[in-house]
C-alpha cells in the first residue's frame, strides 16, 4: 500500500461490542479475554483495526455509556491485565485496537460528580452544568434528553438542575472549564501510553453547549411517533462553534503519538459533518459518515449523496462510511438479506475508510426481543417508538452449539432463531455464504491499491444501478450495483465496461469476461478488473 497513506485510511474498522463478542467467563456476557481468543478469527478475515465499545468501570445504566473510571476496566469484562494481553495479542497479528472515548458526560456514581453535587461551592461543582430554574420556576430552558424527557433533573440537595442530554444517570461535563479539559486530556495520554492505537470519540458534536442557555427553537417537521426529543431543533445544545477548539485540544495530544487516530461520531448533515476535519486537518481524522444508514436505498439517491460527499471534502478530508453499529438496526434488516450482499460490496469498494459492524459479515439481522428481555433505556423510556437498540446488540453467532458458541449458558440477549445456520463455522466452509463474499471483498481490496486508496469517478447510472470508477496509476476497477430486484443490464457511451469480473454478489461469474456491458441479475453486484481486457 502507498506510503503516503496511513493505516487508518488504506485499512478496515471492525467495531466490536464487548458484551455480545464471546463470554469466556460463563455469565452469558462478552469479555476481554473472549475478544483475545476470536483475535485469530479477525486475521483471518483481513480487517486492520479493532474498535472496542466501552469497557471502563460503569452501573451500566446505558451499558458502558455511563463510565465511573476512565482509567480502569470493568470486572465484568476482565482486568488491566486481560486489556494489556488483547493489546499486545493484537499487536502481534499486525490488528490496530481502538477505545471508545466517551467526553460528554460521566456516570453519576463517577467520583466527580459525586463530588460535584455534594455541595455548591466544593470545587467540582463547575465541572458539570447546573443552573438555577427558570424565573418562573421550572428548568432552565426547553432542552431535551435524547432518552425521553427533559435534559434537567432537580438536585434536591443543592436547589439547582444539572444537564444531561441522555440518562439522568449521565450528567453532562462542563468542558468549557480548564480543568475538566486538562482532566480529560489526560484519560486520552493514559491509554495512549498504554499503546492504544485510536479513540471512537462518543458524540463529539454534544460536548460544548451555548453559553446563554437559549432555548432550542420547535422543530417544524416534527411528527408525533418520531422520537419525543425531535420536538425541537438542537441548535444551541450540539454542534457549537466552540466544540472545535475542544477537538483541536484532543487532536493535539494524539498527535504527540505516531501513527494515532480518531474518529468522531457525528450526527450531522455533511454540510456541518465536514467542518469536523477542522481547519487544515486540525479535527478528527475520520468524521463518521452515517449516510448509508440513513438514506434510501435508492440508487438515484446514494450517487447523488457520493457525489455532494466528495465535492464537500476538504482537501485534506479522507472519506469513510458506515453501513451500521450499536446504535443502528443491521443492515440485513433494513435492506434485505440479497441488498445487504450489495451494501457490502459498496461499504468496500467506495473511495475510504470502511467501518464494519461484527456479525454483518454474516448478514446478521434484527433479533425481536420479548418483553422481559429488553434491557435498553432508550426502549424502556419510550415504548412503541422503536428506539429499542437490543436487535443489533444481539450475541456473535460463531456456531451450531448451543448459544451460537458465543457462551456456555444462556446469553444476556436473545439469540437469532437461525443461529444454527448462520454462523461463522457454517458460511465459512461455504463457497456462496456471506461471510466468504466479504472474505474475497477484502481480500481484493487489500491487494488493490486502487480499491483501497485510489481515487473515484461516478459514471451516470439509470435506474437502479449505481455505478462507478475506481482508478489509479496502473489498474482501473468499475463497479456495477443493481440496487433493485429486477433484472437489468449497464451499458456505458464509453468503453469503460470491458474486463473480466473480479467478484460478483453471486460469488459465481469470476473471470467472466465483460465486452461493453454487463448484465445484473436482481440484487446482484460485481466488480470489473478493466486492466484484464
Amino acid at each position: 500500500m502507498s506510503e503516503t497513506h496511513e493505516w487508518w485510511q488504506s485499512g478496515i474498522i471492525y467495531q466490536v461490542y464487548p458484551r455480545s463478542f464471546q463470554d469466556t467467563s460463563g455469565d452469558g456476557v462478552g469479555d476481554l479475554r473472549g475478544v483475545i481468543r476470536r483475535l485469530d478469527y479477525l486475521q483471518w478475515l483481513g480487517v486492520d483495526a479493532v474498535w472496542l465499545s466501552p469497557i471502563n468501570p460503569s452501573p451500566m445504566a446505558d451499558f458502558g455509556y455511563d463510565i465511573s473510571d476512565y482509567c480502569a476496566i470493568d470486572p465484568l469484562f476482565g482486568t488491566m491485565e486481560d486489556f494489556d494481553e488483547l493489546l499486545s495479542q493484537a499487536h502481534r497479528r499486525g490488528l490496530k485496537v481502538m477505545l471508545d472515548f466517551v467526553p460528554n458526560h460521566t456516570s453519576d456514581q463517577h467520583p466527580w460528580f459525586r463530588e460535584s453535587r455534594s455541595s455548591r461551592t466544593n470545587p467540582k461543582r463547575d465541572w458539570y452544568i447546573w443552573r438555577d430554574p427558570a424565573p418562573g420556576g421550572g428548568p432552565p430552558n426547553n432542552w431535551l434528553s435524547n432518552f425521553g424527557g427533559g435534559a434537567w433533573e432537580w438536585d434536591e440537595a443543592t436547589d439547582q438542575y444539572y444537564l444531561h442530554a441522555f440518562l439522568k444517570e449521565q450528567p453532562d461535563l462542563n468542558w468549557r472549564n480548564p480543568e475538566v479539559q486538562q482532566a480529560m486530556l489526560d484519560v486520552l495520554r493514559f491509554w495512549l501510553d498504554r499503546g492504544v492505537d485510536g479513540f471512537r470519540i462518543d458524540v463529539i458534536w454534544h460536548i460544548v453547549k451555548d453559553e446563554e442557555f437559549r432555548d432550542n427553537p420547535p422543530n417544524p417537521e416534527y411528527e408525533p411517533g418520531m422520537p419525543p426529543h425531535h420536538q425541537v431543533l438542537a441548535t444551541y445544545s450540539t454542534d457549537r462553534p466552540e466544540v472545535h477548539d475542544i477537538i483541536g485540544l484532543m487532536r493535539s495530544v494524539i498527535d504527540d503519538y505516531d501513527e494515532r487516530m480518531m474518529v468522531g461520531e457525528i450526527y450531522l448533515p455533511v454540510e456541518r459533518l465536514v467542518t469536523y476535519y477542522g481547519a487544515h486537518g486540525t479535527g478528527v481524522h475520520l468524521p463518521f459518515n452515517f449516510q448509508l444508514i440513513n438514506l434510501p436505498w435508492k440508487a438515484r439517491a446514494i450517487e447523488s449523496a457520493i457525489e455532494n460527499y466528495e465535492a464537500s471534502l476538504p482537501p485534506y478530508g479522507w472519506p469513510n462510511w458506515v453501513l451500521g453499529n450499536h446504535d443502528q438496526p443491521r443492515i440485513a434488516s433494513r435492506v434485505g438479506a440479497r441488498q445487504a450482499r450489495v451494501a457490502a460490496m459498496m461499504l468496500l469498494t467506495l473511495r475510504g475508510t470502511p467501518t464494519m459492524y461484527y456479525g454483518d459479515e454474516l448478514g446478521m439481522q434484527n433479533v425481536p426481543i420479548p418483553p422481559n428481555r429488553i434491557h435498553d433505556p432508550s426502549e424502556i423510556n419510550n415504548p412503541g417508538l422503536g428506539m429499542g437498540r437490543d436487535p443489533e446488540r444481539t450475541p456473535m453467532q460463531w456456531s451450531a452449539e448451543e448459544h451460537a458458541g458465543f457462551s456456555k449458558r444462556e446469553p444476556w440477549l436473545p439469540l437469532a432463531k437461525n443461529y444454527r445456520e448462520a454462523n461463522v463455522a457454517v458460511q465459512r466452509d461455504d463457497p456462496q455464504s456471506m461471510l466468504t463474499l466479504y472474505r474475497r471483498l477484502i481480500d481484493l481490496r487489500r491487494s488493490q491499491p486502487a480499491l483501497a486508496i485510489g481515487d473515484y469517478h461516478a459514471i451516470q447510472g439509470e435506474g437502479d444501478i449505481l455505478a462507478y470508477l475506481r482508478t489509479d496509476e496502473s489498474s482501473h476497477f468499475l463497479v456495477v450495483l443493481n440496487l433493485g430486484s429486477q433484472e437489468c443490464e449497464f451499458r456505458s457511451d464509453y468503453p469503460i465496461a470491458r474486463g473480466r469480473i473480479a467478484v460478483s454478489t453471486h460469488l459465481d461469474r469470476q473471470g467472466e469476461n465483460v465486452t461493453g456491458s454487463v448484465r445484473l441479475r436482481p440484487d446482484e453486484g460485481v466488480v470489473i478488473d478493466r486492466a484484464e481486457v
